[in-house]
């Protein structure tokens, strides 16, 4: 019943902030992310409320957001839509790494392609890698940190995949550490419509690690092996 709410909610809230972002279309970038962020507060608002879905934060003081902070990319479990939410709670405004398919579904894809992400056409191949590093230098000077899930996909809480070197490729093109994230949202949140229910997500920030003089197997491993062994020792919340 919760989970059934809350996607009411979500149905009466999205329309309204994706008009609202179409109007707003002639604004600042940064402008219109902080729209898009808002409806992520929202709906975060609606979980915690409904759904009784709470969080506890760890290495909060890793993340360095202050007036000259330099740019990061941002590496983060992906087992749920619960951390796409957060992330812009706790960074400076953040550009999404995404598969351009995104940007056709109604109503969400509008708003989004409006919060300026990194789309890639991930059947270019090793053009996907370039697109990424020239829009990641454009975002980096239009004042956004970047986002990218290794994993490349939701995988299902407890359980694990090998991490793709896209990242780690990134980072060190642009010569910009990494902040790697984990948290157990996915029990909570998992992947689809219902099934939430009512806990305490553990979201874990861990100290930023250099990209400089690695090679993209080194870091990958370096980023996969942080965040693993941190979703092992957060565990299932309660």
């Amino acid at each position: 019943m919760r989970s059934l709410l809350f996607a009411g909610f979500q149905l009466a809230v999205t329309p309204c902030y994706a008009a609202l972002m179409l109007l707003t279309f002639w604004l600042p970038r940064i402008l219109r992310y902080r729209m898009a962020a808002s409806w992520c507060a929202v709906n975060l608002w609606g979980a915690r409320w409904i759904c009784g879905i709470r969080c506890h934060e760890v290495g909060r003081e890793n993340v360095a957001t202050g007036a000259g902070a330099a740019p990061h990319i941002v590496m983060s479990k992906h087992s749920s839509s619960w951390e796409t939410l957060a992330l812009t709670r706790y960074f400076p405004p953040i550009a999404y790494v995404a598969k351009k398919e995104l940007l056709a579904i109604p109503f969400f894809g509008w708003g989004f392609a409006l919060a300026s992400p990194i789309t890639i056409d991930r059947k270019s191949g090793i053009d996907a890698m370039q697109q990424m590093v020239k829009q990641g230098r454009e975002r980096f000077g239009q004042g956004f940190w970047i986002a990218i899930y290794p994993e490349g996909t939701r995988i299902r809480p407890g359980t694990r995949a090998k991490y793709k070197t896209g990242g780690a490729r990134l980072a060190i093109a642009l010569g910009v550490p990494v902040l790697p994230v984990a948290h157990n949202a996915g029990y909570l949140w998992p992947k689809g419509t219902l099934g939430k229910r009512p806990g305490t997500v553990t979201i874990s920030f861990g100290p930023p690690i250099s990209s400089v003089g690695k090679d993209p197997q080194t870091l990958s491993q370096e980023i996969e092996t942080w965040i693993e062994n941190e979703v092992a020792r957060i565990a299932v919340p309660r």
